[in-house]
């Protein structure tokens, strides 16, 4: 099932804000947790995705750091008190 492309890009920043509430996560895992948990109702590419996340780096809602795994290197994002606040706001408005 295939969401419209509208609600689809209106919802990416509480999907991710809500992923993110759940674990510390890097890019492609967070794509991969959108398309199985939306059962692929939702889903984004890399290249519309880092937008998203330095966009929300910005507003100070996530952080990233960097991890060497396996020789490596990969950024984790996390979500920050500010964005565990802007997302329960979000969630607050989806369900209205």
């Amino acid at each position: 099932m295939r969401v419209d492309k509208e609600l689809s890009k209106g919802s990416h920043e509480l999907i991710l804000l809500k992923l993110l509430s759940r674990r510390d996560m890097y890019g492609y895992q967070l794509i991969q947790e959108m398309t199985i948990l939306s059962e692929n109702a939702f889903s984004m590419s890399q290249g519309s995705l880092y937008p998203f996340l330095h966009a929300l780096e910005e507003k100070k809602l996530i952080e990233s750091y960097s991890i060497t795994e396996n020789g490596r290197e990969r950024r984790y994002y996390h979500l920050t008190a500010a964005g565990n606040s802007a997302l329960v706001e979000k969630e607050g408005q989806w369900a209205r």
